[in-house]
């Protein structure tokens, strides 16, 4: 992270506050590592029936919900306004309506306590997710983040010292899984739903391809999409539950053999899940053995901190504080934020 280090008195309690997308979080961290509280209010039933999340519900319903949620978060905690040292929210990637309803609502409350607002990198969150459950993880560490919109390989050599090795260039691995569970009717959001029908079939029953294997660390799950349902077309009695293990198998397979390879490049010490896809069975199962045929040590997260969640953007807020300090309260949202990219110079 850029800067010196400013040491913040503990116990230094950071209130975060998540709207990025579909899900309305707050929630309550001390000194970046222990959660009082983590509150999440899912909104998959109001997007469901449309197979995917629609931008503004999902805006219209943050503002209906946030203040509920931050009060219970607050409750749980044992907090009130003037127990809060600091208010942290995402400030981007993102939808751009969603993120603004938790950047206004940041702002305002950061102003009314007269506390630092600290804007939170999604991405980065994401990272600090596996600090909450392993505050002794040590870089270098090889973290492989894979949800709904985002598929990379990052080497993390240390605190805010981020390199991307690898993304996707088309499809995320989670966004493929929404595309081919809405194929093959079953519903959103396609991850949990494709890998517990998994759990039934054959994962070797169909080759479907793995994109971009061997091609350094960058991913395609596009094709692998339109082959499934070619195959389905072709096939129309074939078992769901095959296509449905043999699909995850591809992807899984490409995941994995991608972060061995980046792991090994950077003389990682760990491979860390992160991201709504980490909450996948047969990934979390791979990426263990691996780890172990590896000599790397694996951190898969709990599934409740996989999935977006307040509590890894008050950690990353922590973090952030300390190294860069409070995040002007003219920053907007930014909802094409890279990873690495500083939170506090996002456009308004």
């Amino acid at each position: 992270m850029s800067g010196g280090t400013t040491e913040l008195a503990s116990p230094f309690r950071v209130l975060g506050i998540e709207t990025s997308c579909d899900e309305t979080a707050a929630a309550v961290v001390v000194d970046g590592q222990h959660a009082l509280s983590s509150v999440v209010s899912s909104q998959v039933d109001l997007h469901a029936r449309f197979g995917g999340v629609v931008p503004e519900l999902a805006s219209r319903a943050h503002l209906e919900l946030l203040p509920p949620v931050v009060a219970e978060a607050m409750v749980e905690a044992g907090l009130d306004g003037d127990g809060v040292d600091a208010v942290a929210a995402t400030v981007g990637p993102g939808l751009i309506g969603s993120l603004l309803v938790g950047l206004s609502a940041a702002k305002a409350m950061a102003m009314v306590w007269g506390v630092p607002f600290v804007g939170v990198n999604h991405l980065e969150a994401h990272l600090y997710a596996a600090f909450l459950e392993e505050p002794d993880l040590e870089p270098p560490l090889l973290v492989l983040l894979a949800s709904g919109a985002h598929t990379m390989v990052a080497h993390m050599a240390g605190h805010g010292d981020y390199e991307v090795l690898g993304t996707t260039l088309d499809d995320a691995a989670g966004e493929a899984y929404d595309k081919v569970a809405r194929f093959l009717g079953l519903g959103y959001p396609g991850g949990p739903a494709i890998d517990r029908l998994a759990m039934e079939g054959d994962p070797t029953a169909i080759a479907f391809p793995r994109g971009m294997a061997g091609e350094g660390y960058d991913f395609s799950f596009s094709g692998l999409k339109t082959s499934v349902i070619t195959y389905v077309r072709k096939h129309p009695d074939v078992a769901v539950a095959d296509v449905a293990a043999s699909f995850q198998e591809a992807v899984v397979d490409v995941l994995v053999s991608k972060a061995r390879a980046a792991a090994a490049a950077v003389g990682a010490k760990g491979l860390v899940l992160a991201g709504g896809v980490a909450a996948n069975s047969s990934l979390r199962e791979r990426v263990l053995d691996a780890c172990i045929a590896d000599g790397l040590r694996a951190f898969l997260p709990s599934r409740s901190l996989c999935t977006d969640n307040a509590a890894m953007v008050a950690a990353a807020g922590w973090w952030r504080l300390r190294s860069d300090g409070p995040t002007p309260l003219d920053a907007g949202g930014n909802p094409t934020l890279g990873l690495g990219q500083p939170a506090s110079h996002a456009p308004a």
